[in-house]
């Protein structure tokens, strides 16, 4: 195991434990069982702690081969950021801007699931700063899926995260999070993206807390 892979591990570890620390989060399998196959765990978006908190609910094995799809627009911004995703998070960079972006965003998360690597991954594209507990999904769960059909997708929904760790904030602040995984999805043969795209979305809601709190 190479040098980086080591320090990947050992950060893996102890940011779980940090994240049980603050938030005590609680993983709830509601219709998958934490072990299985390569998959690609799409989820809700509205912290950049969101792919911690997912990772700190998967098992010690498979957590060391899931990698967050993130923005390399984001992550490349500076030596330090480059630092945190290159060396010490599992990360799969992807560059957003299509005009000015080099290399295909699909052809690198494909090359991280051909590798072996299960993906955890944000539909919405971008962290949503709005009151709607989603926002609109864009191509990419599809094209995915499309690609790839038989890695299973399984949504997972994060809650309480945006409020632990909200925009601009550089300390978290302590509260629970719990993050709910779903039954696995597959694209139907010969389904239309947008069909998916709303079948997807409506399956992650569904996980989501009722407005009195309560589960569902």
């Amino acid at each position: 195991m190479s040098g980086a892979s080591l320090l990947q591990r050992a950060s893996a570890a102890v940011l779980a434990v940090l994240a049980r620390a603050v938030t005590g989060v609680r993983p709830i399998w509601a219709g998958t069982s934490p072990n299985g196959p390569l998959r690609i765990y799409f989820a809700n978006h509205a912290s950049h702690g969101d792919f911690i908190l997912v990772c700190t609910c998967l098992h010690p094995a498979e957590r060391g081969r899931t990698a967050a799809v993130a923005g390399a627009d984001y992550w490349n911004a500076g030596p330090v950021r480059r630092f945190i995703a290159g060396r010490l998070l599992r990360t799969v960079l992807v560059e957003r801007n299509w005009v000015e972006r080099r290399v295909d965003p699909m052809e690198v998360m494909l090359a991280a699931l051909d590798a072996g690597e299960s993906l955890i991954f944000f539909p919405e594209g971008t962290r949503n700063m709005t009151e709607e507990p989603l926002l609109r999904f864009r191509s990419g769960l599809y094209n995915l899926a499309a690609a790839r059909p038989e890695v299973e997708l399984v949504p997972c929904w994060i809650e309480n995260m945006s409020r632990v760790l909200p925009k601009g904030a550089f300390l978290p602040i302590p509260l629970l999070c719990r993050v709910v995984f779903g039954a696995p999805l597959k694209l139907e043969n010969g389904e239309d993206r947008k069909v998916f795209l709303d079948r997807a979305r409506v399956a992650l809601l569904a996980l989501a807390p009722r407005k009195d709190g309560t589960p569902q």
